[in-house]
């Protein structure tokens, strides 16, 4: 096809410059977004736009309210599921004029997106056959552009595994290296650990990527994968909301996964907050072990998310490990054991419930399935078989800690 019937067959030297001829060709204005919604050429024809244009050009990616917008009117998934121009309709409620939008894709794989806005003149079929092939134009371009990226994404999982194993432990080692490679790191961080079902394939990895670039609620500085674990570096310029900020953060998270990509992520936690960037693996190791404590005790911790959140459970390993160097098993619980194995009992699951309900007799018996009487019976069987006061809080502290440690 001739250039004056295909003004897109031929090289572009930049993309700004095939946005100015989209819009040229289409007298309308163009954006063109990577896949993940953030602004990379725009064109210079400014005489019609719209409060989202603008904002996109500022922020330089499509506010999140928007993008959220796209997706449950579904036509983000008709954008990624087709090779054709697709009419957005006007979305009052994000102030989003009316667009015709299409993919710029290398085979199945979307690259990113041109946006042309309709205020000026209304697109005709003419119209969406050279959009196709704009398209077609910028695919080279974004192609050139993602191998980039993944070179740059190497270097940032290179250096976060650095910090998560403690190879780079000065925090001013952490700065000069994060001004070198462009990261911008804030006053104060967190490490969060999502934890999937399965190892996250590359098509998992990239419907996260996705979510990660598109959020606007925290910062997060850097990502890794790591088999079933997604770690994440999150970074605020105040300790003030921040905690909030990153439940909130992860809450969304899974509930977008689920929505859009049919996945639920399993359990999520969050290390503590630190200014010195010298301390991440710090962070990531609190992380870690809150999901290590809510797989061993999901029922009682299963509204645990933060390290602060674990209270006497972050004890535990290091009691575990102290009764193991030392041989100890606590007398009591010894005797009830063994007394449940010769006579086909559940004494210790009986005392383990009722110290769990606080010593309340009725909430106790509720859990248990048995009458108050029933339970008051093996009750008097506990205090007599393992010589236990069960007045005594000291005593029931010891055992409800001993009993939760042995789980480890």
């Amino acid at each position: 096809m001739s250039n004056e019937l295909n003004p897109f067959d031929r090289s572009f030297e930049s993309l700004e410059a095939l946005a100015d001829t989209i819009s040229e060709v289409l007298g309308c204005a163009i954006t063109i977004e990577d896949a993940n919604h953030r602004l990379i050429a725009y064109s210079t024809h400014e005489a019609q736009t719209d409060p989202v244009r603008i904002a996109t050009i500022v922020g330089r990616r499509v506010p999140e309210k928007v993008i959220a917008s796209l997706w449950r009117e579904g036509f983000i998934q008709r954008l990624m599921n087709s090779e054709d121009p697709v009419p957005i309709k006007a979305l009052d409620d994000v102030k989003l004029g009316r667009r015709i939008a299409i993919s710029i894709r290398n085979n199945r794989e979307v690259l990113g997106y041109i946006w042309v806005l309709e205020d000026a003149r209304q697109l005709e079929e003419a119209d969406f056959l050279q959009l196709k092939h704009a398209s077609r134009a910028a695919k080279t371009k974004l192609l050139q552009l993602q191998q980039q990226k993944r070179k740059e994404q190497e270097g940032f999982e290179d250096f976060f595994w650095q910090l998560l194993t403690g190879h780079i432990s000065s925090g001013d080692a952490v700065r000069q290296k994060s001004d070198k490679l462009g990261i911008p790191l804030m006053d104060c961080f967190q490490v969060m650990v999502v934890e999937f079902d399965s190892d996250i394939s590359e098509q998992r990895a990239q419907q996260i990527r996705y979510l990660i670039s598109t959020t606007q609620r925290i910062r997060i500085a850097l990502h890794i994968v790591d088999r079933t674990q997604l770690v994440l570096l999150g970074t605020s310029s105040s300790r003030n909301q921040f905690a909030a900020d990153s439940s909130e953060f992860l809450r969304l998270f899974a509930q977008q996964m689920k929505d859009r990509f049919g996945v639920s992520p399993g359990q999520t936690a969050i290390g503590n907050i630190y200014e010195d960037y010298g301390l991440v693996e710090k962070s990531y190791r609190e992380a870690l072990s809150v999901l290590q404590v809510k797989r061993q005790f999901p029922q009682e911790t299963k509204r645990f998310i933060h390290y602060r959140d674990l209270g006497f459970y972050r004890f535990l390993p290091l009691m575990a490990e102290e009764n193991r160097i030392h041989a100890h098993t606590n007398p009591s619980l010894l005797k009830l054991r063994q007394y449940d194995r010769e006579h086909n009992g559940n004494l210790l699951h009986t005392l383990e419930v009722f110290l769990l309900q606080d010593s309340n007799v009725k909430d106790a018996a509720d859990a248990l399935h048995v009458h108050t009487n029933t339970l008051n019976y093996r009750l008097k069987r506990i205090s007599e078989i393992g010589d236990i006061d069960l007045k005594d809080m000291d005593q029931k502290v010891s055992l409800y800690l001993d009993l939760k440690s042995e789980k480890l």
